[in-house]
């Protein structure tokens, strides 16, 4: 294995663990930002959905970009844009701004997470055997210091410029360091590899119809995640009859078990095969909604958060990774497209759990989520190696380009 693709691996990990700490550090700041800004209840859901919207709309934009340049490039670039954009919200004191930062930050995540994930598609396909859990967990790890340094600005009362600052001034020339050693595959025109031509099989152009299936997986494996992160710490305290501070430990075992599951999960996808770890990984979530939803008290609720974030950290690398094999000739492509249902199934969970739960009861809405990840047993045929077969044991030679 070249020094030039681990490089670019180590490069690219570093990027997700980047993203991680942005998206956390905005995500569990947002009670401040509403007071900062003084955003009223009704009108910060209209805040909240702007963003994924607006990052659907920017890994749309990616996927014409990276027909005309290097996805590498439009990562060197949307990275800064992100945390520049994070400070912009700590920083501002207008609604306006917020605004206008907010959508920055809507924008260039969007093309951030897309062309993250197409360098990671290219660098696996490189490498010949499963990687992409690992820069996933990278994510995690960042999620992980994010929301820990927000705690600290939190408890300390800081002020969210004061918070967002310092990490900004270290992330943003660490990541324009690391993205001189970015690795883009040998693809078609402008160094991605959307410019080929051919069929489904040959991967030159990607067909919805085909794709649809990873997009509905996609969809369902961020509307548990949704429901995860916006619901758990209310039901365990409403409904399981939690302290406060014990509420908010469900998350957190969450966002953990799922960094410890991708740490290993390419472990199992080498192993086992990519369809195997799918199915695994949908059944055991889907346990852990019905843990969940059967709950007699706390304890037994954190044990089913504990089975989600076991069972739903492996679903989402491993749809992007499935793309790209189904599209080899157009992964960037493929990647963009399926990136916009990740924010599909963030705007669709919250509501749906919460209209549920109002209408019915936050028990019988917890099993409407579980059904939704049990299709992903359904699909799991669409994981299955085709024309890159990873995990055979052996590293192929690959023509790659330093983005």
């Amino acid at each position: 294995m070249t020094d030039v693709l681990r490089r670019g691996r180590a490069s690219l990990a570093f990027g997700f663990f980047a993203q991680g700490v942005a998206f956390a550090l905005l995500v569990t700041r947002i009670p401040a930002i509403q007071d900062r800004y003084g955003v009223s209840d009704a009108l910060l859901p209209a805040f909240l959905a702007a963003v994924p919207v607006l990052a659907g709309v920017g890994s749309v934009g990616t996927e014409w970009l990276v027909r005309r340049v290097r996805p590498s490039r439009v990562l060197r670039w949307s990275q800064p844009v992100v945390l520049l954009a994070l400070l912009g919200v700590g920083a501002g004191e207008r609604m306006v701004e917020l605004g206008i930062a907010l959508a920055a930050f809507g924008l260039a995540v969007g093309a951030l997470d897309a062309s993250m994930n197409m360098l990671g598609v290219s660098l696996q396909r490189a490498y010949g055997r499963s990687i992409m859990l690992g820069f996933h967990a990278a994510y995690s790890l960042g999620g992980i210091v994010g929301a820990s340094l927000a705690w600290v600005g939190a408890h300390g009362d800081l002020a969210l410029v004061v918070s967002y600052l310092p990490v900004v001034v270290v992330l943003v020339p660490l990541a324009l360091v690391g993205s001189r050693w970015y690795v883009d595959g040998g693809g078609g025109e402008g160094g991605g590899s959307g410019g080929g031509v051919g069929g489904p099989e040959a991967g030159g152009v990607v067909v919805f119809r085909v794709l649809l299936p990873l997009c509905l997986v996609m969809t369902f494996a961020y509307i548990g995640d949704a429901t995860v992160s916006n619901w758990s710490a209310k039901y365990l305290q409403d409904v399981l009859g939690s302290s406060e501070q014990l509420a908010t430990v469900p998350y957190n075992v969450y966002m953990v078990t799922t960094l410890v599951g991708r740490a290993v999960g390419d472990l199992g996808v080498r192993r086992f095969g990519a369809v195997a770890v799918v199915r695994g990984g949908a059944v055991v979530a889907a346990v852990g909604f019905a843990v969940v939803a059967g709950a007699p008290g706390a304890w037994v609720g954190m044990l089913g958060f504990t089975l989600l974030g076991l069972g739903l950290c492996v679903v989402v690398p491993q749809t992007f990774a499935a793309a790209g094999r189904m599209f080899p000739g157009a992964s960037d492509v493929a990647v963009a497209r399926l990136n916009v249902f990740n924010y599909v199934g963030f705007l669709v969970g919250s509501p749906l759990v919460g209209a549920l739960g109002d209408a019915w009861s936050y028990r019988g809405a917890m099993l409407v989520p579980m059904v939704l990840v049990l299709v992903t047993v359904v699909y799991a045929r669409s994981f299955e190696a085709r024309v890159d077969r990873y995990g055979g044991g052996h590293e192929r030679p690959h023509t790659v380009d330093v983005g």
